[in-house]
């Protein structure tokens, strides 16, 4: 679901007609209000969302978008008139995903829509990490050394698997506890020693992969 907010209701017919044609549901507002009485019924996938309205004005109305936590990451594309460099930078500024300049030809508004949607969509993590001689398939749950398979347990796994995602960032012990064990764990912190003892023997060579950080716990650091 598109929602367009525009005053102008030749212009805003024309909007939901084509982005129907296009293949997107949309719906059409001509101000503010009605705007959030849908939105709080409704989440659409992105906001079309024209400056020059009466009332609350769409800066106005990005501004609230963004500083609600439900609303903070919602594709929003602004339309300005043609000229107001202003009103497009401060969109922008605002945390805008895009802006058409008016007039502004259908075409061109569904190919912004198409292209903030796609940056817009949740990428999906990679199956395959990749640390040096390490390689992790996260779907198969299979790990290789030099091209070898090693079996881990399953939190063994789950911590390398953290590591290979996040390579060079340091993970205190308690992190490490609540992220893996869950964060009702009510163990001791040196229960992580305990397997990070294991999965560096498992590991073998790429062990030394997995750096101690005196005082603070462990990161992955590959250095070759």
């Amino acid at each position: 679901m598109i929602f367009c907010v525009e005053d102008d209701s030749g212009i805003r017919d024309l909007m939901i007609y084509t982005l129907r044609a296009s293949g997107f549901e949309a719906r059409g507002f001509g101000e503010a209000e009605a705007f959030w009485s849908a939105l709080a019924e409704e989440l659409p996938k992105l906001v079309l969302l024209d400056i020059m309205l009466p009332g609350e004005d769409g800066i106005c109305i990005l501004k609230r978008l963004r500083s609600d936590p439900d609303t903070a990451r919602l594709p929003v594309i602004m339309a300005t008139a043609k000229g107001t460099e202003y009103d497009k930078v401060t969109g922008l500024d605002l945390g805008a995903d895009d802006y058409l300049a008016k007039p502004f030809g259908m075409m061109e508004m569904v190919s912004r829509v198409r292209a903030v949607l796609r940056r817009a969509a949740p990428k999906e993590p990679a199956q395959i990490l990749q640390a040096g001689l390490l390689e992790m398939h996260r779907r198969e749950h299979l790990v290789l050394v030099q091209g070898e398979r090693i079996f881990l347990t399953l939190k063994e796994f789950e911590i390398l698997r953290l590591f290979m995602e996040h390579p060079g960032m340091v993970f205190s012990r308690e992190r490490l506890l609540s992220s893996v064990m869950g964060s009702d764990f009510t163990g001791e912190t040196r229960t992580v020693d305990v397997h990070m003892g294991t999965l560096r023997t498992k590991l073998g060579a790429c062990g030394a992969y997995i750096e101690t950080v005196r005082g603070v716990g462990y990161r992955m650091e590959v250095r070759e």
